[in-house]
């Protein structure tokens, strides 16, 4: 691929394009406009000369005589580009005087409105060149000759020719001038133009990368401010970014440190003692902390994944998935999970439902609401998964439920109940950020009698 030329090199090509355009309309107008003229005026001296040979028609004895003078033919001796012809005919069509053959006018050529005489113009070819003829008629009224004699005056096409080639250079030499000077003005006027998004350039080069403040739109023309919009939403949510970044990364360190330090401390204690059995007793609990922190790690490279996820979907890379086949497959992988913890599972799906997403995020979703049932299902109890139409996937759980004034904050990172459970807080938060990712809105209810009902609803994705 071809780089990309620069707007005002693009701009002033295309006007080079179109103006050569117009020089070549304006070249073939000219030639023929000066063609045109060069006509009207060999033609009049075409005119001119057949006037005068008809002037110096007489008769002798009853026969037509001509007495060509030499100004009927001086008209065109300046002009050493072309040749003159003339031929004189009597009253019968005889040759009186001049060149034999000379072509004659085509039938159904009109008389010449353009002078008062009985004249006809018209092109021919004589003696293998292309000549311009006048046919004129002249009446005779002589004693014993009475009728119309023809002259016609024939010229070669050279100083026409010479004329127009003249007169196109001359108008191609001003047009092209002016075209020349057209560009270099529209050179200078973009040039004035692009100035102020240059200055944008050399502002926006100037900042550092951690100066994200609005660009200013006083002073700048009205068709930038559109582009210094745009600019300044997209500082607005790269820095709404960088700010959730540096939250997670700050909360992410300060839940990874509490651990480690617990960790760590076991360890020190355990090697402190020379007992095998505390030894032991030190290693399990290691083990234990460790799958925390294992859990800990998945679930926040979860929240990174969604982030990649969230771009994926904007970015036209959503799938048509089956979401009563998601949940069958899911179902069918922890149900040996909750047959051990000695809870039912039931899954309520009997028609395919078809939503618009992204598979990895939308398992880890399902994984995650019902990792969340389980944990706080006693022994004994139930957890439904049902997926209605036309887009709803419901869990419902036998725990204890949710208080409604905690329905909001459990989607937010880290957050704990007090004293309920051992984990990091992050399971609902992954589902609220997975359901943003899809537009999907999820609410929790009070389940009948007891427990907790988490609804999630999708757009309805096209047939």
């Amino acid at each position: 691929m071809t780089k990309p030329g620069s707007l005002r090199g693009r701009l002033l090509l295309r006007l080079a394009g179109l103006l050569t355009l117009l020089l070549l309309l304006s070249s073939w107008s000219a030639y023929w406009s000066a063609r045109h003229a060069a006509d009207t005026a060999y033609d009049r001296t075409l005119l001119a000369s057949a006037r005068a040979i008809a002037a110096g028609l007489y008769t002798e004895g009853g026969r037509l005589k001509a007495n060509v003078p030499y100004v009927a033919l001086d008209t065109f001796a300046y002009d050493s580009a072309g040749r003159i012809y003339y031929q004189v005919t009597d009253l019968q069509g005889a040759l009186v005087s001049g060149y034999e053959n000379l072509p004659g006018a085509p039938p159904g050529t009109s008389r010449t409105d353009d002078y008062p005489a009985l004249a006809r113009f018209y092109d021919a070819e004589y003696r293998a060149q292309g000549v311009r003829l006048v046919s004129l008629l002249q009446p005779v009224s002589e004693p014993g000759v009475n009728g119309i004699a023809e002259i016609r005056v024939a010229e070669t096409q050279g100083a026409r020719e010479r004329m127009a080639r003249e007169l196109l250079l001359g108008t191609l030499l001003r047009i092209g001038l002016l075209a020349g000077s057209a560009l270099l003005l529209v050179w200078l006027a973009v040039s004035a133009a692009l100035r102020p998004l240059d200055e944008l350039r050399r502002s926006v080069a100037s900042r550092s990368s951690e100066d994200l403040q609005p660009l200013p739109e006083d002073g700048m023309p009205r068709e930038l401010r559109p582009l210094i919009m745009a600019l300044n939403q997209f500082n607005t949510r790269l820095h709404g970014l960088f700010e959730r970044q540096s939250a997670f990364i700050a909360d992410a360190a300060h839940e990874l440190r509490t651990p480690l330090a617990a960790l760590k401390a076991r360890v020190e204690l355990g090697l402190r003692s020379q007992d095998p059995l505390i030894w032991r007793s030190t290693l399990e609990a290691a083990a234990g902390h460790t799958d925390k922190l294992t859990q800990l790690a998945n679930q926040l490279l979860s929240l990174a994944r969604i982030e990649s996820g969230a771009r994926a979907i904007a970015e036209g890379g959503a799938e048509l998935l089956d979401l009563s086949q998601l949940a069958r497959e899911l179902g069918l992988a922890l149900a040996p999970l909750a047959h051990a913890r000695g809870i039912a599972l039931a899954l309520e799906a009997e028609q395919p439902v078809w939503i618009s997403g992204e598979p990895t995020l939308l398992n880890e979703l399902l994984c995650n609401l019902l990792d969340n049932a389980l944990a706080h299902t006693p022994a004994g109890g139930n957890v439904t998964l049902r997926v209605l139409a036309p887009a709803v996937l419901e869990v419902q759980d036998d725990g204890e439920g949710i208080p409604a004034e905690e329905h909001e904050a459990v989607f937010a990172r880290f957050y704990r109940r007090a004293a309920k459970g051992s984990g990091a807080g992050l399971g609902l938060a992954i589902v609220g950020e997975i359901c943003r990712a899809h537009q999907a809105r999820i609410s929790l209810h009070q389940a009948q009698p007891s427990g907790l009902l988490v609804r999630v609803e999708w757009p309805v994705a096209p047939a």
